[in-house]
């Protein structure tokens, strides 16, 4: 028997979202290690004169760049996948799919001899995470409720806040192993939430919207009822979606072959830079800077051995902990007013870095901190703390803002039938910009320095201007109803409300959960009530 409860359902779909948090928090707390740095070394091997241990550069920065960007270079072509995965085998079976893709990544990520043998790992590990992080959006947005629907997809988040924490302190403990040991076992534990994964989607439905795209009628009327239900077929609101959902069907029946041109078509194409651009602003705000190589940025600040890495990883629980705030209201908050907020705090918090550094800091000697080139400034004293307070803030700022949202916002904004590449292809988005600034941070902070902050505090700037003019709010609405704001009632696009002007209907939304009534439809000649189940015809 399926489980039926829409929190325990994405409770289980977004470990898939944990698997890119692990990801992330294993490098960062690794790379700064000393069996790391020896084993994967580049350089010269010195030895310390007081403890008689190695010394070792590790591998360049451009190298280590591409080492962390190989994982983002597999997503961004999984995520791409992804699409036609969801299409033909289903939004579940493609998340269980790239769950066991993971495992074999993991695998060789943990038995990695050399750095070809790493990044070999590292890029099918990324193959998994850009199909999941693709899907599990899509495949909650579409079993959710409108009034759930941002918090619920928002929990993706959180599971890569709770994988980046969980896998960093692991990280933390084995970095006192001696050896190799020391990077293997957390490598090899990343397993674990994939398995998980796995066995938990086995006892999941599918998506109702996918079921009734196959013309599976009767599946998807029982998922409907097991979800919004309580197995009642005959609840309103379970009577209501799937009215929607088979009018929308018969509607696109005759766009049934579907490509990743239509994407690009005049009915498609503003939704779709509006969600390609809401994944790339994500990558854009610099948020991954500090999470890949925050101890760079806080051994330029004079924080070294234990206290680096405990003072690192304290951004990661404020990452979890204000991640909270906007599962709870960002439905009631909207979609439009937490992104501007956000971008407006970010940038704020880039650009204080930024003076700071420049005004309180001076170049490290060539080579850089520690002999790690990326260490390439110095900033002491009071201004240090402050380098590091601004940091823990713009990490509060992102993950009640732009973390969540950004996962919740595109899957909303495009019709059934090409919602699954849609998705698919604003993830490879995500993907493409988090490879490049992977691999351009290091290199960045040895050529530019400081300037790094106040480059991502323009974007933040440019992203603030880019929602209030672009961004319609989605909150409240049907996925159905979201049509509404890009084309007319004959499906042919127009330019309707400014984006500024739409609105968050969670109210509108709440009645119709509760009722299955909707006096907006009443009063444009639509069918405001509903009290029988929909029959099972052939035809349907």
């Amino acid at each position: 028997m399926a489980i039926g409860n829409i929190y325990a359902i994405a409770a289980i779909a977004v470990i898939g979202g944990g698997l890119f948090g692990f990801d992330i928090s294993s490098m960062s707390a690794i790379i700064s290690t000393r069996s790391y740095l020896c084993y994967f070394n580049q350089g010269p091997i010195t030895y310390d004169e007081e403890t008689g241990l190695q010394d070792c550069r590790g591998p360049t920065a451009n190298v280590q760049g591409g080492i962390t960007a190989s994982m983002a270079g597999g997503s961004w072509l999984g995520a791409l996948v992804s699409g036609w995965l969801s299409d033909i085998f289903g939004r579940k079976t493609s998340i269980m799919i790239g769950a066991v893709i993971w495992c074999i990544g993991s695998i060789i990520v943990c038995a990695s001899q050399n750095i070809p043998m790493l990044i070999v790992g590292r890029i099918i590990n990324g193959f998994s995470v850009g199909i999941c992080s693709a899907q599990v959006p899509v495949y909650i947005s579409e079993l959710a409720p409108p009034t759930k629907r941002g918090r619920l997809v928002g929990l993706q988040q959180w599971a890569i806040t709770w994988g980046i924490m969980i896998m960093f302190y692991i990280s933390y403990g084995t970095s006192h192993i001696q050896g190799t040991a020391s990077f293997r076992i957390p490598w090899g534990l990343q397993m674990i939430p994939a398995v998980l994964l796995f066995f938990g989607m086995t006892l999941l439905p599918e998506s109702p919207r996918w079921l009734a795209r196959k013309d599976r009628w009767e599946d998807c009327l029982a998922v409907l009822a097991l979800v919004h239900g309580k197995g009642d077929p005959n609840a309103p609101f379970v009577v209501r979606e799937y009215d929607e959902i088979k009018r929308m069907c018969e509607f696109e029946r005759q766009n049934s072959d579907v490509t990743y041109l239509e994407l690009l078509k005049p009915n498609m194409i503003n939704r779709t830079h509006v969600g390609v651009f809401t994944q790339i602003w994500s990558q854009l705000t610099g948020m991954n800077v500090m999470m890949y190589y925050i101890t760079y940025v806080f051994a330029m600040a004079g924080l070294e051995g234990n206290n680096l890495l405990v003072s690192s990883s304290i951004q990661y629980v404020i990452n979890v902990c204000m991640t909270v705030p906007a599962l709870i209201w960002v439905d009631r908050w909207g979609r439009r007013p937490t992104l501007l907020l956000g971008a407006l705090g970010m940038l704020a918090f880039l650009f204080a870095n930024g003076g700071l550094m420049a005004s309180y800091g001076h170049a490290a000697p060539p080579g850089g901190l520690d002999d790690i080139e990326a260490q390439s400034w110095i900033v002491r004293g009071p201004p240090s703390k402050a380098v590091i307070a601004c940091t823990y803030l713009f990490v509060a700022v992102y993950a009640v803002s732009w973390g969540p949202v950004s996962w919740a916002y595109p899957p909303e904004l495009f019709p059934l039938r090409v919602r699954g590449k849609a998705n698919a292809l604003c993830t490879s988005s995500n993907w493409a910009f988090n490879f490049a600034l992977g691999w351009f941070v290091p290199p960045a902070f040895v050529n530019i320095q400081w300037k790094v902050y106040i480059l991502f505090g323009v974007f933040c700037t440019t992203m603030c201007l880019h929602v209030f003019f672009m961004f319609p709010e989605t909150a409240g609405k049907t996925l159905e109803d979201v049509e509404g704001i890009f084309t007319d009632p004959h499906g042919i696009p127009y330019i309707g409300i400014p984006a500024w002007k739409t609105k968050n209907e969670r109210g509108r939304a709440a009645i119709i959960e509760e009722t299955g009534y909707d006096a907006d439809e009443e009063k444009r000649g639509g069918v405001a009530v509903h009290t029988e189940a929909p029959r099972r015809s052939a035809d349907a």
